[in-house]
């Protein structure tokens, strides 16, 4: 019975024979619909490039893109800016982190229209010069990295929880600042390790204050 079931029998051979050349035949006609309506201007493929501008580490950029590409994309295949990694593409690793006029951001969520006007800040604007940002350094000095494709996002999140105690330092009269195992825990918790150097980390965000 199982050999009856699996068998492929004359009605059947007939019947995909039958589709096939309907098929083939009505093919022809439907690419030369699909060909006037896209002469005529009733079909398109997609939507045409639009420019957006936003400034890039310090500097304004402007770009002609199509809506669907995301930041991350207009900024490692447009800008050459390839620090940024694409790990995951779908917001749950963290490696892409950057700024958004502030704010940590991951770029392969983020539309690039969306970032219009904005300000972004990359791995590679954070430096001032020569001089490396104070978590850069100490991820240097801890050895806090590995094969290196979480530690631009890493860095990033680490440096903006950085940047948000030290202006908090600055409008308040607190002492200067230490940071706690628990806010360095929160700030990277959207980044993810797969080597495992957590501990690293850690020691390099809480050895910097001011």
């Amino acid at each position: 019975m199982a050999e009856d079931r699996n068998r492929v029998s004359r009605r059947d051979v007939l019947r995909g024979a039958g589709a096939a050349a309907f098929l083939g035949s009505i093919a022809p006609a439907l690419q030369a619909q699909a060909k006037a309506k896209v002469a005529k201007g009733i079909a398109r493929g997609g939507p045409g490039a639009v420019e957006v501008g936003f400034t890039i580490n310090g500097e304004r950029r402007k770009l002609s893109i199509e809506p669907r590409v995301t930041l991350l994309d207009a900024l490692r295949d447009r800008l050459e800016l390839t620090g940024t990694k694409r790990v995951c593409d779908r917001g749950s690793c963290g490696a892409c982190t950057v700024w958004v006029d502030g704010k940590t951001c991951n770029a392969c969520m983020m539309l690039a229209i969306d970032a219009q006007g904005a300000v972004v800040t990359t791995i590679e604007g954070l430096a001032n010069g020569d001089r490396l940002h104070p978590i850069q350094d100490a991820f240097i000095r801890e050895d806090a990295l590995q094969c290196g494709f979480c530690t631009p996002g890493m860095i990033m999140s680490c440096a903006a929880l950085h940047e948000r105690k030290l202006r908090e330092n600055m409008d308040s009269s607190a002492a200067p600042y230490r940071l706690s195992l628990e806010e360095v825990k929160e700030a990277i918790s959207g980044n993810l390790c797969r080597c495992g150097t957590y501990t690293h980390i850690f020691s390099a965000c809480l050895g910097v204050g001011r």
